[in-house]
């Protein structure tokens, strides 16, 4: 599993001329399943993203989570991640997970950051939909986690 995280001042996400998520300050993520990957990674990504500290503490060092400081969560689904761009100039997704893989993983990992972080400060994307997504990035602070299955 990939997540590619931005702390942000704001995010949303546009759907169809519909904001279908968005949130004020906290952590904007994009987020991948490869193939291979099961119910662990997605697990064991969320614990990482949830204590992942990239917050200011007050001495203004990244000392704090989202967890920490309860910032808003909006997880997007963005297979294109998992991309192999080794070769040639077209982008080949072999390493990403099938469609109903991917869904059923990003479904979960949405429904236990909910779970974990509060329904009210989670908002998300729409798997497969054709997507607008706007943010702030605040810093501008970028990290990639990823959780690797243990084949």
């Amino acid at each position: 599993m990939i997540a590619l995280l931005q702390r942000v001042s704001q995010a949303a996400v546009v759907v169809d001329g519909e904001t279908i998520g968005a949130i004020d300050a906290g952590l904007m993520v994009l987020v991948c399943a490869e193939r291979n990957d099961t119910a662990a990674e997605a697990d064991a990504l969320l614990g990482k993203l949830l204590a992942y500290r990239v917050f200011a503490d007050e001495a203004g060092k990244m000392n704090r989570s989202v967890a920490d400081v309860q910032g808003g969560l909006l997880l997007v689904p963005q297979f294109t991640l998992a991309a192999d761009t080794n070769s040639g100039t077209r982008p080949s997704f072999t390493p990403a997970a099938a469609p109903d893989v991917g869904r059923q993983l990003f479904d979960r990992f949405v429904g236990q950051a909910r779970a974990r972080h509060g329904n009210e400060r989670v908002g998300t994307g729409r798997f497969g939909a054709d997507m607008k997504v706007s943010l702030t990035n605040d810093g501008p602070v970028t990290f990639w986690l990823q959780v690797k299955p243990k084949v």
